[in-house]
């Protein structure tokens, strides 16, 4: 098929494209870590310490700065931090060695393991939150939106508009608080916080400890995607193909539907895989203020404990996310969208 190979070579720019940046989000990454420190004037010492802790022994600490290699050049630091990823390394820790199979994310020494195998048990916890949440603000928001920009000037629009900016403006801790105090441990009508298990141990319980996580979580975003959409519809639904559509006689559904709404979701479109591919790098306070054992949590717990290498293996599964999500919605805008062609 002659389009084949047109869609091919889109791929494979794009593909090419998402590694080049995530090669540039490893170096940043590091940077961030490691260069901006030095260049700051901080001591290999020094930042052994964010390894070990701040109360270690000077043994422990020099130990800790031939081990991790510290001492070394910056590019060679970035070099051996690079192969990592892709090759895996080795850390020496005395009198025996601790294997970082790749990817290695890093390789925490609270805890005597490497970091991808706790960012694997982690991440079902934020892909059940950020999944669930995301189906239902797409969902509302996208709707609500449209009745909105259909009804513009109603009460329903200024209603709608209303809860939306409320949405908008109340942070998630605070909302999510709320849904605990009255909906958990006032009515009793759902779990409270730190009652998530597991959808492959106990189904219901899964559901019912994510139903207000999901409704906190969406009520944010959704008012958001509303206040898009009706912004994009109003704009679209003035514009000539839309009239030129009325005039040869097709429903008013399908003109909303089939000509107007799907121009306005390809802006919602990039939005929405932004958002999703942050929320996949960890919903922070979310999973906070619920106790979701997702990945959120688990970098606020390594704060606390100033554990460094779950930090920046975080960092760096969450900038992995954001670039595939930007991989996949290059691609699903020719979907869309028939306006964008993928040449």
């Amino acid at each position: 098929m002659p389009g084949r190979p047109i869609v091919l070579g889109f791929l494979v720019r794009r593909g090419v494209a998402a590694v080049l940046m995530l090669a540039i989000v490893s170096f940043v990454t590091f940077s961030i870590f490691f260069l901006i420190p030095r260049a700051m004037g901080q001591t290999p010492e020094g930042m052994a310490t964010r390894y070990v802790g701040r109360d270690a022994t000077p043994a422990a600490i020099q130990a800790a700065v031939k081990r991790l290699h510290l001492d070394d050049p910056i590019l060679v630091q970035y070099g051996r931090f690079a192969a990592g990823i892709v090759v895996g390394v080795d850390y020496s820790l005395g009198p025996r060695k601790a294997e970082c199979p790749a990817p290695c994310f890093g390789f925490s020494f609270n805890n005597n393991q490497p970091v991808w195998p706790t960012l694997m048990d982690r991440l079902p916890a934020t892909i059940s939150l950020a999944a669930g949440a995301a189906v239902i603000w797409l969902f509302a928001g996208v709707s609500i939106g449209v009745i909105s920009a259909l009804r513009r000037g109603s009460a329903v629009d200024r209603s709608a508009m209303t809860i939306a900016l409320a949405g908008v403006s109340l942070p998630i801790y605070f909302t999510g608080l709320v849904a605990l105090a009255v909906f958990a441990y006032a009515l009793g009508i759902f779990p409270g916080g730190g009652s998530y298990y597991p959808i492959t141990q106990d189904p219901r319980q899964w559901f019912q400890a994510l139903v207000l996580p999901w409704i906190s979580l969406a009520f944010l975003y959704a008012a958001l995607y509303a206040r898009l959409t009706r912004a994009g519809m109003l704009e679209t639904m003035g514009e000539d193909y839309i009239r030129t559509a009325r005039a040869k006689g097709l429903p008013e559904r399908t003109v909303v539907t089939k000509h107007a709404l799907r121009a306005t979701l390809t802006p919602i479109l990039t939005i929405f895989g932004l958002d999703l591919g942050l929320l996949l790098g960890g919903a922070v306070l979310t999973e906070s203020t619920f106790s979701i054992p997702g990945i959120g949590k688990l970098v606020i717990d390594a704060i606390r404990g100033n554990d460094l290498p779950v930090v920046l293996g975080v960092t760096l599964f969450a900038a992995l996310f954001i670039v595939l999500a930007n991989l996949i919605v290059d691609v699903l805008y020719a979907v869309v969208d028939p306006r964008v062609r993928v040449t």
